[in-house]
């Protein structure tokens, strides 16, 4: 009974959710996988340098 209750009652709150359109769906991708592709970059250029610094202070 519990359960069945709460099922119907996620169905109910999921037909009141506002769903992003195709375009801005879309949009918020790109800007994740681009925001995403940015940092890896980033911290893997930072993690090279470091990683040299830390050789050249060693040798």
């Amino acid at each position: 009974m519990r359960l069945t209750d709460f099922f119907r009652n996620v169905a109910r709150e999921m037909k009141k959710v506002s769903w992003p359109k195709r375009g801005e769906l879309f949009r918020s991708t790109l800007t994740v996988i681009a925001t995403v592709a940015f940092f890896a970059v980033f911290f893997a250029v930072l993690d090279l340098g470091i990683s040299s610094l830390i050789r050249l202070i060693l040798e």
